[in-house]
């Protein structure tokens, strides 16, 4: 059986196949899938390259599949690629989008696997809450809603910051507090089971707009440093 969770290196795929291992499934590989349009509806887009070292961080398989050409036809191509498998769940992040969920759930079904999707139609706050709680150090790395100042990207995703987040929706201006709406699009850096943590060496940023993404161009893992056992004083 192989345990295949499609991640985009943001918070809700990376936490969705963390949760996939606490329900007793590891997972055996990461996969990508990579659009030639920039401007996806399917898919995450921004900072793909970083899942290879998220996986090499977390000591996972990876690979990308690439969705050749534009349009729903060409990504679903790509998305039955990469869940063609031997039996076992496909993990995915998703949490609101039934344009997303119903593609994955029909294509699971025609490769013989199952979805397992532990963030479906939980409320976005909650959601966001316990990736913060879980340890996931999470970075803004695209932002595509007007009430969202250009000057967040690249800030770290928190507990301030989702309550600056909460109270930008409740001002009027409704949006989802996790960007499932593709508010806004993130990138994990660092988790409690990654023995490495990645660090950012060149990043631009790129305002078009009232959309600013953070591009990052290189990358290394930095390997930490478990804490020294301690024993009882003598």
């Amino acid at each position: 059986m192989t345990v295949t969770a499609l991640v985009s290196g943001g918070k809700d795929s990376v936490y969705a196949a963390y949760l996939a291992e606490c329900q007793g499934w590891p997972v055996d590989e990461l996969v990508t899938v990579r659009p030639d349009d920039p401007d996806s509806m399917l898919f995450h887009t921004p900072n793909l390259d970083l899942v290879a070292l998220q996986a090499r961080a977390w000591g996972r398989r990876h690979r990308t599949v690439r969705a050749r050409g534009s349009g729903e036809a060409a990504e679903l191509a790509a998305l039955e690629e990469a869940i063609a498998g031997t039996g076992g769940p496909v993990v995915t992040g998703a949490i609101a989008s039934s344009f997303q969920w119903s593609r994955i759930v029909r294509l699971a079904d025609r490769a013989g696997r199952w979805v397992y999707a532990p963030l479906w139609r939980r409320p976005a706050a909650r959601v966001v809450q316990e990736e913060i709680a879980a340890g996931l150090e999470i970075v803004l790395v695209h932002l595509a809603a007007d009430p969202l100042p250009a000057a967040w990207v690249g800030r770290r995703l928190d507990g301030p910051c989702l309550e600056e987040l909460g109270r930008v929706s409740d001002g009027g201006r409704r949006m989802n507090v996790a960007g499932e709406g593709g508010e806004y699009e993130t990138v994990v850096v660092d988790a409690p089971f990654f023995a490495s943590r990645l660090e950012i060496d060149a990043r631009q940023t790129v305002v078009t707009g009232t959309t600013a993404r953070l591009d990052i161009s290189s990358a290394h893992l930095k390997r930490k440093e478990r804490p020294s056992p301690t024993g009882p004083a003598g």
